[in-house]
């Protein structure tokens, strides 16, 4: 199995990467967000313990995340890999996703790179619909009316933690907390470097130029 984890600061555009290669290697982009929503929405039993502690507005304990994330590799579509989106976010995490899987199976973290101006202007210019969740940037991927959903027609706001203040304080966290993962999966597995900026393409052609698989 492969397992391939897209790794970067908040901005640096792991969702829109991970749909395009979800598509082309035909693995599941699995966020952790979404999982958890998906399995309270159908009430399993990992949803249900998952909801106890979203309702408080606390985090999800990891080994519930874990239990989640176990069922759905088991699923038809992630036979031959999955992508991650974002996570495991600390070396416990890590250690965790380890146990999942076998000695044959390859764990590779694409470690994604951008300059603070990009990912400040990537943010700045984020949009979210409230109503489905869709994501758009003002500037790369912008809606076809104005502040309506190309999906949904629902109303397209802005985070409240996309404003350039508290991009810099979370990225400045992101940074602190985040560069032993780095080292962690430099040292016992593959962590490769790919440089975020520009479009969508030019990260896809960067990613596909390192000769992942061989």
């Amino acid at each position: 199995m492969r397992v391939v984890i897209l790794f970067g600061p908040p901005g640096i555009g792991k969702g829109t990467v991970g749909n395009i290669l979800s598509k082309k290697w035909n693995m599941p982009l699995i966020s952790m967000g979404d999982l958890l929503r998906d399995n309270v929405k159908n009430a399993t039993s990992a949803g249900l313990k998952a909801e106890a502690y979203m309702r408080k507005g606390e985090l999800v304990p990891d080994d519930v995340v874990f239990e989640a994330l176990s069922e759905r590799i088991k699923q038809q579509d992630a036979t031959d890999g999955i992508l991650l989106d974002g996570f495991p976010r600390n070396i416990n995490q890590a250690r965790m996703l380890e146990s999942l899987f076998g000695h044959n199976d390859k764990i590779i973290l694409l470690n994604l790179v951008a300059s603070m101006e990009t990912l400040i202007e990537r943010l700045s210019l984020r949009r979210i619909c409230i109503s489905c969740g869709a994501v758009y940037h003002l500037k790369n991927i912008p809606p076809k009316k104005d502040g309506i959903c190309d999906i949904c027609n629902g109303k397209l706001i802005q985070r409240n933690d996309d404003t350039p203040e508290v991009i810099s304080r979370r990225l400045a966290v992101f940074h602190k907390e985040t560069e032993p993962l780095i080292k962690y999966y430099d040292e016992k597995h593959t962590a490769i470097k790919i440089s975020a900026e520009g479009g969508p393409d030019d990260i896809i052609r960067r990613i596909e130029g390192t000769n992942l698989w061989e």
